[in-house]
């Protein structure tokens, strides 16, 4: 599933289709996508893992689910969601979820839930922290409704940054550790957006797929934890469980 991070940049590949008319729609979704057609895009947003076409009266969302995939002018050998063509050039959506948003953004989305947007309110995601006082910190961070972007390489990598274990209930963190919570999923996700662009990422990733600790040289632990059952990567001996 594409993390918040390769989103932004899935957002600013499309850009210089903003401003430009639909010329023709195709695709095996079932929604009516012809609505498209001769429609002009008016701007392309993101939010979390969602992208966002802005037509006249009405947005696309697309959703990449597991593993949904796209292609900017040119295509995989198999039939496309949605594909979308202008007079120079295409989009390709595969295996994603589509659907249309009739209400003003806005007033369907938090922007300052996006750990990625310059809108990103660390005073509300504390807030809302302390009400998950029985929730683990594995399925918080994955809550995107508190960070909407963040996604299991991101909750893996920033749990071991600020040293705390995946199974630690969020109510039990101490102060400064849902401070360093926050701060560190705002920060990485900016980091892994940097080292994405530079096609690096994997080469910073300190406890993700990792069999063994780099800070204590003992072997690393995988589990599928949580509500969600992600992989989840994790050093037993220096991630504090706080419980």
């Amino acid at each position: 599933m594409p993390e918040g991070p390769s989103i932004v940049i899935l957002r600013e590949a499309l850009a210089p289709f903003c401003g430009k008319k639909v010329l023709e729609v195709s695709g095996n979704s079932s929604l009516d996508i012809a609505r498209m057609k001769g429609k002009k895009i008016l701007d392309i947003k993101s939010w979390g893992k969602q992208l966002l076409i802005c037509f006249p009266g009405f947005a696309l969302r697309v959703h990449f689910l597991l593993f949904g995939t796209y292609r900017i002018n040119e295509r995989k050998d198999m039939p496309p969601r949605l594909q979308l063509q202008f007079r120079n050039g295409e989009v390709n959506f595969y295996t994603s979820s589509l659907r249309f948003i009739e209400e003003p953004l806005d007033e369907v989305y938090d922007w300052s839930a996006d750990v990625l947007s310059p809108a990103f309110d660390r005073s509300k995601a504390m807030a809302k922290l302390r009400k998950q006082t029985d929730t683990l910190v594995c399925d918080v961070l994955l809550n995107q409704d508190i960070f909407a972007g963040v996604g299991n390489i991101i909750k893996n990598e920033v749990l071991f940054r600020i040293r705390v274990h995946p199974r630690s209930l969020t109510g039990k963190l101490p102060l400064q550790q849902r401070k360093l919570l926050v701060k560190e999923a705002v920060q990485y996700s900016f980091d892994f957006l940097e080292w994405k662009k530079a096609f690096v990422l994997k080469k910073h990733w300190l406890i993700h797929t990792k069999k063994i600790c780099p800070r204590c040289g003992i072997p690393a632990v995988k589990e599928y934890m949580g509500t969600t059952q992600r992989r989840t990567f994790f050093c037993e001996n220096c991630q504090v469980e706080y419980r």
